[in-house]
């Protein structure tokens, strides 16, 4: 019983929850928004930044059209948002995009989505975390440099919380949220006010002249500046990440599940689209210009900035440019657009588990990630998002533009793939459809669907050939080895399956020729004969107890002391020139089903049951190492026969008061 850990576990998780409390962990609306919506809303933090950082390649005159570009995507966002409003009400279980595909278009195509989207999730806490780490050494820039360990904090902290319980985490997250929302909002009003009355300034980036890269002198021309816009596009899409999150929580939310999720999907579209176009707004009004390298690609007065410049994200440039540096507003903008970046993780932390819980029970994932842990929520499946962000948040230093380009590849397969599936479903239910209303109201969601299939596609492939050679190609590879990787899972649960199907050979009736019982002997101690009189209870065929002579003065000692209680079972010695404890012992069991392959071996070994963390450390683990060496042996059973020492029964009395 290791106590130290339990104890350290209940301060860190909390007292476990009873599975009736199952009910109150769900949301209400003003809660899921920021719970599944953070991740959609926080785009607007790092999707105008990539636009303009994209467009920069072909200079000042390219950075003007950003506006168009963010009016496209926010066409793409409220088509999407109108398309997963038709997939929640068909399909409220919680499978979500998997679901769909899984149903309506087949195994590989649903195994083909969640692959995608459990991808998508890990880039979603590391690039939000990045990204939240780049702001706040924006208010602290003797942080900068750090943003990696910043990240890893942050991440640590998400997953701790959300062990906790989502309702619990729910709780922490929405003020923060809220007060994002309002701010951003808020600045796009006072910055409307300013350019409407002349009083709107320019951004500290502003007077800098951007050097075009090699072949972007003239601009936004021909093939190559067509691809460029493509590009930036395809950046910009960032922002229609964790839009499928919502279809994929619905059963978090109170009932009625299926509405009230719309609802979140629609308050999401409107608000997340607001927020987007305010900023890109205004990043042209006052003049924002962003560069991968400020030291090689800006110039001031015909000359390059100094190595140390630290470039500040779009955000904070324009809070900077309206409230003043400085300015209590503007620390409120900046602190939280860092915060709505972590919480932005937790549409994630949310989405993983549920989703990796309905791929263990389908046979695909680990079971261990269908159950849920001490404050019911899907632990495992926390723990497993957690570390797989960590390992892109320190593979890639917490870099956020490289990070972006493996971003939004996985889910827009899914939306794809996703909308094709209901498209489909829609068509299934028109032919058993009588009533007209109702196939009225079927066509209606086909065709919202039809028209989110051929935008989504479409941005797919736009998002395929722009970002394959800077980095997609890695988050498609990992999507095709975890999609082998479930395979594989299911393929060994069914053989499984199989093997132990029962038939006439396992019938109930079958017995064992003979029944061999083994006693493990180390000292005649209260153990070994509780052992032993647990063996002679199963009146076996055969007893036999034996010891490995490690030490002759020590095993003679044993030797006289069993003979002196007059056992009636032989005390068999195997010898054992090279000191070794499980080979003797796993030579003379091979032996025995050698001579009598028919019987079964029932090997009794005494363990003790300890109470504090470290005598698990001095006892048992020779045991240990044996019972894990017979467990290979076909026709041998393990039997462990407890011993509580005394600190056991104090632990239990502790654990009882």
């Amino acid at each position: 019983m290791l106590t130290i850990l339990n104890a350290a576990k209940r301060v860190l998780v909390g007292r476990p929850f009873r599975n009736d409390r199952l009910a109150h962990t769900l949301l209400p609306k003003r809660i899921a928004l920021p719970i599944f919506a953070s991740d959609a809303l926080s785009s607007v933090a790092y999707a105008p930044d990539e636009i303009l950082l994209t467009l920069a390649l072909a200079g000042v005159s390219a950075v003007a059209i950003s506006p168009l570009v963010g009016l496209a995507v926010m066409v793409v966002l409220l088509t999407v948002v109108a398309s997963y409003r038709q997939n929640v009400h068909a399909y409220p279980s919680g499978g979500g995009d998997y679901e769909i595909a899984n149903v309506n278009l087949g195994k590989f195509a649903g195994l083909t989505v969640a692959a995608a989207l459990l991808v998508d999730y890990v880039l979603t806490v590391a690039v939000s975390m990045s990204s939240a780490a780049a702001y706040l050494t924006t208010a602290i820039p003797s942080l900068h440099g750090q943003q990696a360990l910043i990240a890893t904090v942050g991440v640590v902290v998400l997953a701790l919380v959300n062990l906790r319980g989502i309702k619990e985490a729910g709780s922490v997250f929405a003020v923060p949220t809220y007060i994002f929302m309002f701010s951003i909002l808020g600045m796009t009003a006072v910055g409307i006010f300013q350019a409407a009355t002349g009083q709107l300034g320019q951004a500290p980036s502003g007077a800098f002249t951007i050097v075009p890269q090699e072949g972007f002198d003239q601009g936004l021309v021909g093939l190559a500046g067509a691809f460029l816009l493509l590009r930036a596009f395809s950046s910009g899409a960032a922002a229609l990440t964790g839009v499928e999150a919502i279809s994929n929580g619905v059963p978090n939310f109170k009932k009625p599940k299926s509405k009230n999720a719309a609802t979140t999907l629609l308050l999401l579209g409107v608000i997340a689209s607001a927020m987007l176009a305010g900023i890109i707004y205004l990043a042209n009004a006052t003049k924002v210009h962003i560069v991968l390298d400020p030291a090689k690609e800006f110039l001031l007065h015909g000359q390059p900035l100094p190595d140390d410049y630290i470039q500040n994200p779009a955000i904070s440039q324009i809070a900077q440019t309206i409230f003043g540096a400085g300015s209590i507003p503007f620390y409120v903008v900046v602190a939280a657009t860092g915060v709505i970046l972590v919480f932005a993780s937790n549409t994630a932390f949310n989405g993983f588990p549920v989703l990796g819980s309905i791929l263990a029970q389908d046979g695909y994932l680990p079971r261990q990630l269908r159950t849920r842990g001490d404050r019911l929520a899907f632990s495992n499946g926390v723990l497993a998002l957690a570390a797989g962000a960590l390992v892109l948040i320190i593979s890639f230093n917490a870099d956020v533009t490289k990070l972006i380009q493996l971003y939004i590849v996985g889910v827009f397969i899914s939306f794809t793939m996703s909308q094709l599936g209901m498209v489909r479903h829609w068509g299934r239910e028109l032919k058993l459809a009588q009533d007209k209303a109702v196939r009225r109201r079927i066509v209606k969601s086909r065709t919202i669907n039809m028209l989110g299939f051929a935008m989504t596609a479409l941005v797919l492939t736009i998002v395929l050939i722009t970002k394959f050679e800077q980095g997609a190609w890695i988050a498609l590879l990992a999507m095709f080895v975890l999609f082998l990787i479930m395979w594989s899972i299911r393929a060994h649960y069914d053989n499984v399956a199989k093997e132990l199907a029962v038939d006439e050979d396992s019938s109930p009736r079958a017995l064992p020729t003979r029944v061999h019982a083994v006693l493990l002997v180390s000292h005649v101690r209260k153990p070994v004969l509780r052992a032993l009189a647990y063996a002679r209870a199963s009146r076996p065929s055969r007893l036999d107890a034996i010891i490995v002579d490690i030490d002759h003065e020590e095993t003679a000692h044993t030797v006289e002391a069993w003979d002196k209680l007059d056992i009636p079972v032989p005390l068999t010695v195997l010898a054992s020139p090279y000191r070794e404890t499980v080979t003797p012992i796993l030579d003379y069991v091979k032996n025995m089903r050698r001579d009598s392959p028919r019987d079964l071996i029932v090997v009794y070994i005494p363990e003790y049951v300890v109470g504090k963390w470290w005598e698990q450390l001095v006892h048992n683990q020779t045991a240990l190492r044996i019972k894990a060496r017979l467990h290979f042996e076909p026709g041998v059973m393990v039997a462990s026969v407890p011993w509580q020492l005394k600190s056991s029964e104090e632990a239990k009395a502790l654990q009882d008061t």
